[in-house]
């Protein structure tokens, strides 16, 4: 049976995930960094001529090149007219004009950016910021995430309230809230720093893999909480936590760990609602909240291995056995 905890229990747990460790050690504190928010949306919103849109994309290229994916189009004519029609939309400027009350001067997104930035250089002194944009595509792209360019499609993150929501499942939608935009961002730049092993595809090595990732995450934004970052609710993780050895013996007594099936994989691994295999009240993705926790009891164990090195460890086998993850069923 899967046992649910008291809300003292919950807010107790969400407490300690923002409170304990927050504050950056003096050493990243002190980093340079820059971070510029670019409101492209208000540019492009305001363009009333298909001669407006043109300068738009010769005056932000990279955007142009990345995002709207400019040479795509078999013109410029053509690229230029279908971002016109998406400016002057009467439907869509009225969302726009509700992620721009949403979001204000998006001080809190910069202030998560500043120290996100400041821990990656710390650990990557060669890590240079990328330009951050945001923009309103009509739903059409939540993130764009590379070496020199982040944008945030602020459309997807105005929250219940909005005039229009991305089409996807209940359980997803739920993620897209504003506290959730720049830790899925980071855990897609975690990406260009996490070494895995593309031979081996057991559900441990991506337990691992993708433990790793929010590692990473909780490494940069040790403000923000453990839920926000792989987008449970709070009861869900107080649940789960409560829950550690039970999920877990499940993993092992189905002999999970090694099973490579692709489908048996995305059982734990994928998005789905829930786990009915543990219980119908527990939440997707279970196999990657396990790997976190083998990730942390890992480094728990290991306290000189730093993040640079973490991350750069393909080896999932020796991550597992040396974190000599075993949690009690209670």
């Amino acid at each position: 049976m899967y046992y649910r905890l008291f809300l003292l229990a919950t807010i107790m747990l969400l407490f300690s995930c923002k409170k304990k460790g927050c504050e950056l050690p003096e050493e990243i504190e002190r980093i340079p960094v820059t971070v510029q928010i670019d409101r492209l949306e208000k540019p492009f919103f305001e363009a009333s001529s298909k001669q407006e849109i043109a300068t738009f994309l010769n005056d932000n290229p990279l955007f142009a090149e990345r995002f709207i994916q400019r040479k795509s189009y078999p013109s410029d004519s053509a690229v230029i007219n279908a971002l016109y029609s998406l400016a002057t939309n009467p439907e869509l400027q009225k969302l726009a004009q509700e992620a721009d009350e949403k979001f204000g001067d998006m001080a809190s997104e910069k202030q998560q950016l500043e120290t996100a930035f400041k821990s990656i250089k710390y650990y990557y002194p060669e890590f240079k910021e990328p330009q951050v944009k945001t923009f309103v595509s009509g739903l059409n792209q939540d993130l764009l995430v590379s070496d020199s360019l982040l944008v945030l499609g602020i459309d997807f993150f105005i929250g219940k309230d909005a005039s229009y929501r991305p089409d996807t499942y209940d359980y997803i939608l739920k993620r897209y809230e504003r506290p959730n935009m720049v830790p899925a961002a980071m855990l897609l730049l975690s990406n260009r720093f996490n070494k895995t092993s593309f031979l081996e595809r057991s559900l441990l090595a991506e337990m691992v893999n993708t433990g790793k990732a929010y590692y990473f995450v909780k490494s940069i934004m040790p403000c923000t909480p453990d839920s926000t970052i792989i987008g449970y609710s709070g009861q869900q993780l107080a649940d789960v936590n409560h829950n550690e050895g039970r999920i877990w013996a499940h993993f092992v007594e189905q002999s999970l760990l090694y099973e490579k099936s692709p489908f048996v994989v995305n059982k734990y691994i994928g998005e789905r609602p829930n786990t009915p295999e543990i219980d119908p009240t527990s939440p997707g993705r279970l196999g990657t909240w396990l790997g976190w926790q083998i990730v942390r009891k890992y480094m728990e164990r290991n306290p000189k291995v730093t993040l640079q090195e973490l991350m750069a460890d393909d080896d999932y086998q020796k991550i597992f056995n040396e974190s000599k993850y075993k949690p009690e069923k209670r």
